[in-house]
């Protein structure tokens, strides 16, 4: 039987309008003769949703920003009820949704502990056995008879998560807190969280942006888009129909002039005029196959004399994290450049990157100080497709950026007396 049923659920909310005096004045005469009176229909958070969630499940709840995620839990946790449908929850539900939210200012931590368990339902004898290993937790022994207003914002989330996982409850309802404080204190979250699910098979809701921990953590992944259930199933092939529409959404934002971003530091002696990216047949390309070769193509104006430049070509993904960076330090040579138009060329043969969404970045450098003249990111948004690749298959067993291109082979060692040898990939 279900723990939990979502049964034909939606919710609406009624968005806020500013009209001027003159309409009011209209509207208002238009009801009391029993006139229609136009008005804002209501913004649908969740339309018609309808899904259930068996004991010791862990189903993960992923979306693009706005899509009902936090609407979603938060019915679940009874903190609001849908405008229409039936949400079912069997046990107790420990909500931690947002952390740190009911805590008090001027009451010590010691204070605020026993105040948020009592809230929570955890009997004051319970509290009390519990104490020392929620203060133990949130690494705050010094600080527990201090006021929380003089914490910092990592303090107070660190013990609203203590707290809130302190709960013995059926039901764990988590919306985006497994990335509180600094890193060593993110890596506790998630061994507590594994700890929750796996050794007390408690059954878990997860809300997060990071895709990765939606695949380790869960069992079953349920895609919201605007409101609406578009696929439930497997982690990796939800997560794998999640990562194609963002980097669709990713490329078309990318391609868009005005939400250029990213660093540009220049001297004002050299400058870019055109990027393009050509593939195997020479045609201008913003989408390239994995392991075919490319060609990219830089148009610099130089402004000034550049003695000897060394130029550089490097890739980046969407969040910055930089993957790759080519030089042509020790393979072009140039000389003194004097100012005029330039064309430079550098071709890539079998592009090594995965399937994604990724970015160019360029610089300028002088020979031998290696003193900046021109750099910047995000240059040219370019997406990687593999259709001999299932994306799925590749977030479980090519997990990363790169592809290795290797060879398998196993060796069985004396067996009855007798050496086989088996090639398994060659």
């Amino acid at each position: 039987m279900p723990i939990i049923e979502v049964d034909h659920v939606t919710k609406e909310f009624q968005l806020g309008q500013l009209v001027s005096l003159k309409q009011s004045v209209v509207n208002g005469l238009n009801r009391l003769v029993g006139r229609p009176v136009e008005e804002r229909k209501p913004f649908k958070a969740l339309d018609d949703v309808s899904f259930s969630v068996e004991k010791g499940e862990v189903l993960g709840i992923i979306g693009h920003n706005g899509a009902g995620k936090s609407t979603l839990l938060k019915l679940l946790a009874r903190v609001s009820k849908p405008s229409s449908g039936r949400v079912s929850v069997i046990g107790k539900v420990a909500p931690l949704i947002e952390v740190g939210a009911g805590m008090v200012p001027d009451l010590t931590g010691r204070e605020n502990i026993h105040l948020n368990c009592t809230i929570l339902g955890i009997p004051k004898k319970e509290i009390a056995w519990k104490f020392d290993q929620i203060v133990s937790f949130a690494e705050l022994e010094e600080f527990i008879d201090t006021p929380i207003k003089h914490y910092s914002s990592g303090m107070k989330v660190k013990l609203g998560f203590a707290i809130a996982t302190s709960v013995d409850a059926e039901i764990l309802i988590v919306d985006e807190v497994l990335a509180v404080g600094d890193l060593a204190f993110q890596r506790k979250c998630f061994d507590r969280m594994q700890d929750l699910i796996k050794r007390q098979g408690r059954t878990v809701l997860l809300v997060s942006h990071n895709i990765r921990q939606v695949e380790r953590l869960c069992s079953r992944v349920l895609l919201l888009d605007h409101g609406k259930v578009i696929n439930d199933g497997a982690p990796t092939d939800i997560c794998n129909v999640f990562y194609e529409i963002s980097d669709k959404r990713i490329l078309d934002t990318k391609l868009s002039a005005a939400a250029r971003s990213g660093r540009t530091l220049t001297s004002g002696n050299a400058e870019i005029e055109s990027v393009v990216m050509l593939d195997k047949r020479g045609n201008s390309v913003t989408e390239i196959e994995y392991l075919d070769d490319v060609e990219i193509r830089v148009g610099y104006r130089i402004l000034a004399d550049l003695p000897d430049p060394i130029f550089s070509i490097g890739v980046h993904t969407t969040d910055f994290l930089y993957l790759a960076t080519s030089q042509s330090i020790g393979s072009l040579s140039t000389g003194t450049l004097l100012p005029g138009h330039y064309v430079l060329s550098y071709t890539i043969h079998r592009f090594p990157l995965l399937p994604g969404v990724y970015s160019l970045r360029l610089g300028v450098a002088l020979g031998g100080s290696f003193q900046p003249v021109f750099y910047s990111e995000n240059v040219l948004s370019f997406q990687v497709s593999g259709k001999q690749i299932n994306r799925a298959v590749q977030s479980q067993y090519r997990e990363g950026f790169v592809g290795l291109d290797g060879e398998w082979e196993l060796t069985a060692r004396e067996i009855n007396n007798a050496s086989s040898r088996v090639a398994i990939a060659k």
